[in-house]
């Protein structure tokens, strides 16, 4: 056992409490609705896992300006979300020994990554001539956001991609660190990264309104956002797959993939132990600004790491896992207890609706622990 994860074990919360009763699905549309006022949000959609399988699925609201009702068919923008169902994907080419999590990712290529012609699709990898530690990077570091870099390299000056501290020594966000693996896959191994995705997650959990690009027939139901002004978005037509974030998906089909991963669907044993297993620890007093300082080891907390693809963390319920996805119109989270393989997966097309996330967790599923300040940083929630 690794020393983190030894102590981590030896810091768990007291007891762990029996599993409560889940509310009827009535009284999960009224707290919905309850939250939805007092965030001013315009549509929502909530679904339950309990014993790896979909038990409720809700939508409230409206799925644009023009009042058209959110519904569970309804497809919306997944966001970061993609990241849990992406870093899925590779654990699936792991298990068949396509991919090794401890290879360096440079073992993979046909040439260094700075002599890879730039392209829109990716980071502008030539930047990174300068500083060999891309060489150490692994697909266990980028799944769990070990990489060096910043969340996206036009985040940088100038645009240019930069490693900020070795590999593997700390966590820092970053949506830089799946592309790249993205890259190594389809430069690399010559695979098809959307095409994957639909073989491996969308059909095998019956996902029949997922993709990780646009689609033509989702126009016919489709939300768009409202940002945190009440000004509405629409939605974004993606005609690239993006590892970090490009997934559009339904209440429906996000219920069928939390429901898979909390049941290890299509993984071994040890793959979904890896996926959800402490891999390293979060030490920053929130996720962003991503590259902030590290909290000194007595303010840090010790029930919180970095999964695979996912945060994982330990709370009265025992260990969870959870992820985020946001954007200026869009809201998700999906959170999920190991204990009676318990989920909720919330999709908001109205930004403003985070505020209430944690009070529609707590009232689905009890307390869980799930490090909302650290997700969130300052932000006020509704009780």
């Amino acid at each position: 056992m690794r020393p983190f994860v030894l102590l981590l074990s030896l810091m768990l919360p007291g007891p762990v409490l029996a599993a409560a009763a889940l509310p009827p699905a009535a009284a999960v549309d009224a707290e919905m609705q309850r939250l939805m006022r007092a965030t001013h949000a315009e549509g929502l959609a909530l679904a339950v896992i309990d014993d790896g399988k979909v038990v409720q699925v809700h939508a409230l609201g409206k799925r644009n300006a023009a009042g058209a009702p959110l519904t569970p068919d309804t497809v919306m923008y997944a966001a970061s979300l993609t990241k849990a169902a992406f870093a899925y994907m590779v654990l699936q080419l792991v298990d068949e020994g396509v991919i090794d999590l401890d290879r360096p990712v440079a073992a993979y290529l046909d040439r260094p990554l700075p002599e890879y012609p730039d392209e829109k699709k990716y980071a502008p990898w030539s930047t990174l001539k300068d500083d060999p530690r891309w060489q150490q990077l692994t697909a266990r570091m980028l799944l769990s956001h070990r990489s060096g870099f910043s969340n996206f390299a036009f985040l940088e000056p100038e645009g240019k991609l930069r490693i900020h501290f070795d590999p593997g020594t700390r966590y820092a966000y970053s949506g830089e660190g799946l592309i790249l693996l993205q890259f190594v896959l389809e430069r690399g191994l010559g695979l098809d990264v959307g095409e994957e995705m639909q073989r491996r997650v969308f059909d095998r959990l019956g996902m029949t309104r997922t993709s990780m690009i646009w689609r033509a027939d989702f126009a016919g139901n489709l939300a768009d956002g409202w940002t945190v002004d009440g000004s509405t978005e629409p939605h974004d037509e993606r005609s690239r797959v993006r590892a970090a974030g490009s997934m559009d998906t339904t209440p429906n089909d996000i219920a069928r993939l939390a429901a898979g991963l909390v049941r290890g669907e299509g993984l071994s044993p040890a793959s979904r132990r890896e996926m959800v297993r402490a891999q390293w620890p979060i030490t920053t007093a929130s996720q962003f600004p991503t590259l902030q300082n590290e909290l000194p080891s007595a303010q840090r907390r010790k029930d919180l790491a970095a999964g695979l693809g996912v945060v994982v963390f330990d709370g009265p319920q025992g260990h969870g896992f959870y992820k985020g996805g946001h954007d200026d119109a869009v809201g998700n989270t999906m959170v999920c207890v190991e204990r009676g393989h318990r989920c909720v997966v919330i999709l908001g097309n109205d930004v403003r609706a985070e505020a209430a996330f944690p009070a529609l967790v707590r009232f689905v599923l009890g307390e869980t622990g799930v490090p909302w300040t650290w997700e969130y940083g300052g932000r006020t929630f509704v009780r």
